[in-house]
């Protein structure tokens, strides 16, 4: 919705500072969707929007970082479905207060703990379509969700 504004403005650099925006990022959003949109032209693919549908967005990330997945565990916190390894969503995230059961996460940052950045809220199922190779049904189990208090370690459904 944001690029809606903007593009009305016509790209403007003041409108973005005055949204507390980036004008940097947003170009680059929009030089990597016309690289996009060029691609599916040159292969003659039909371009279609979502609309407000995210569940494409999200699988379609999931399919491209399936590697870098964390499950929310007991303690508040999340491991990472690999290795076990406890991670925690970066305070500035928007997801930080939510916790939803599984994430996928771009990077990890430490700082006093192990910090996920630019984080994404999936379904476990969708680790399996995504990625066969690489995860059992097993342990992408969602056990731990009828113990956890409600609200807590939400699932993308719900």
């Amino acid at each position: 919705m944001i690029v809606v504004y903007w593009v009305e403005t016509g790209f403007s650099t003041q409108w973005c500072f005055e949204n507390f925006i980036q004008h940097r990022s947003m170009r680059r959003a929009r030089d990597v969707r016309d690289q996009l949109q060029g691609l599916m032209e040159r292969v003659e693919m039909e371009i279609v929007s979502c609309g407000m549908d995210s569940v494409v967005i999200r699988k379609a990330v999931t399919a491209g970082f399936f590697y870098h997945t964390a499950r929310f565990s007991k303690g508040g916190n999340y491991k990472t479905v690999k290795h076990q390894q406890t991670v925690m969503v970066h305070p500035n995230s928007g997801l930080f207060e939510e916790q939803p059961r599984w994430l996928i996460y771009h990077e990890l940052v430490f700082t006093t703990k192990e910090f996920m950045r630019q984080v994404i809220e999936i379904e476990n199922g969708w680790l399996l379509e995504a990625a066969p190779h690489y995860y059992k049904a097993k342990e992408l189990e969602d056990a731990s969700s009828k113990k956890m208090p409600k609200g807590v370690g939400k699932s993308a459904g719900s």
